[in-house]
């Protein structure tokens, strides 16, 4: 590896648009080690970043096990001897309204959402505080700007990273570390594949733009939040979303 070459570290990277900054980092010529519960899907990510090879590293673990994630982190930083970018992505849903939403669903949507940025930034921040430089990127939402009917728990988990983020920066800012969070709105993924013909139908009424964002839209954010042209932004909260946040 180049002495210059920046390391970054994505959880939820198998897919999605996880798949896609991985991607997109790769592309800047970034070593890029991506983290995912998934072990199958981490097998298949090779063939489907053609290019990536020695840049690519993969890692299955649940990023929500503390003791697990932080020493996936300590671990690359010995390898590579730094870590530039962590972006912060692994998400994921369980719908349903308040007033019928169980605590198992409440909490593991926060666990997975939210704890694991607060495990992942923590035991990061060590690393980058030592070489007085680094990137911290959360993958907020829409929802967690502007609420959302029958995602109290995502919600709420988006809207905590925001609050996360902002503190990061704040704390970390003397230290030369920046934190910033991205908020996409309706992107074609399988999160979104899943809805109803018609919640989709009033998004598109909703947006702007009339359109849903794709992957790449969101990743390109991120790139350019992780790249040597962002390094006087911090504690920022970008919208990805068509309009729909105006």
């Amino acid at each position: 590896m180049a002495e210059n070459e920046k390391v970054a570290i994505v959880t939820g990277a198998s897919r999605g648009i996880g798949l896609e900054i991985t991607r997109q980092l790769l592309k800047m010529g970034m070593t890029v080690v991506a983290v995912d519960i998934r072990e199958d899907l981490l097998g298949e990510l090779a063939g489907k970043l053609p290019g990536g090879g020695e840049k690519l590293d993969t890692r299955a673990q649940d990023v929500t096990d503390s003791t697990g994630f932080a020493a996936v982190i300590d671990a690359v930083a010995e390898k590579y001897g730094r870590i530039d970018v962590l972006v912060n992505n692994a998400g994921i849903t369980r719908d349903g309204l308040l007033m019928r939403m169980s605590d198992e669903d409440w909490e593991l949507v926060l666990k997975v959402n939210l704890t694991s940025a607060f495990i992942g930034t923590r035991a990061v921040a060590r690393h980058m505080i030592r070489r007085r430089e680094g990137a911290i990127i959360n993958m907020a939402s829409f929802s967690g700007i502007e609420g959302n009917r029958g995602q109290a728990n995502y919600s709420s988990s988006k809207a905590g990273l925001i609050g996360l983020t902002k503190t990061t920066a704040k704390e970390l800012s003397a230290k030369n570390i920046r934190a910033n969070a991205v908020a996409p709105g309706f992107i074609a993924t399988e999160m979104t594949d899943a809805l109803p013909a018609r919640a989709k139908e009033i998004a598109m009424e909703l947006i702007p733009l009339k359109r849903m964002g794709q992957p790449t839209d969101v990743a390109a954010v991120v790139a350019f939040l992780a790249s040597d042209d962002a390094t006087y932004i911090t504690g920022q909260v970008i919208s990805v979303d068509g309009g729909l946040h105006m």
